[in-house]
């Protein structure tokens, strides 16, 4: 089997445009936060995330925002499978909480440590539709079923 070939399969698919120009939002939150130190920016992404998480994501604000700005440009939808994508919002969940986590422990070097690595994985989503958490997940996949089977002997 191919590591690199394994990624979350969903029957859902989402438009890549969509995830694209939230990833811009989120890059533009975290340049905030780091403006201001004000944490707002990251417990609004930490709800948005939570909803995109858990498949929820007609909910989030940002997917809604992203929506109604490019149907206003009459960009045509180019769909994808939403498996990879609900797992990379998952991962900015984690993201989202260790960064709120350290600025409320007034920790600001991991909390600007986590929000770089933050901001370039969003960043790269946005400009070049590269999803690191699908180029991460086969070995998180390899990681877990490994452990699994290691538990069931």
């Amino acid at each position: 089997m191919k590591i690199n070939a394994l990624c979350p399969i969903s029957i859902n698919k989402i438009d890549e445009n969509i995830a694209r120009l939230n990833a811009l939002f989120t890059v533009l939150l975290l340049v905030l936060y780091l403006l201001t130190e004000n944490v707002f920016p990251i417990l609004f992404l930490l709800f948005d995330f939570t909803l995109r998480g858990v498949e929820l994501g007609k909910f989030s604000p940002l997917a809604l925002l992203a929506k109604f700005i490019l149907k206003s440009l009459h960009v045509k939808p180019k769909t994808t499978n939403a498996g990879p994508k609900i797992f990379a919002a998952r991962i900015g969940i984690f993201f989202s909480f260790l960064i709120l986590l350290f600025s409320l422990l007034e920790l600001p070097n991991p909390a600007i440590v986590f929000t770089a690595i933050f901001g370039l994985c969003a960043f790269l989503e946005s400009a070049f539709n590269f999803c690191v958490a699908c180029q991460i997940y086969p070995y998180v996949y390899k990681w877990l079923y490994k452990s699994t089977i290691e538990h069931s002997k």
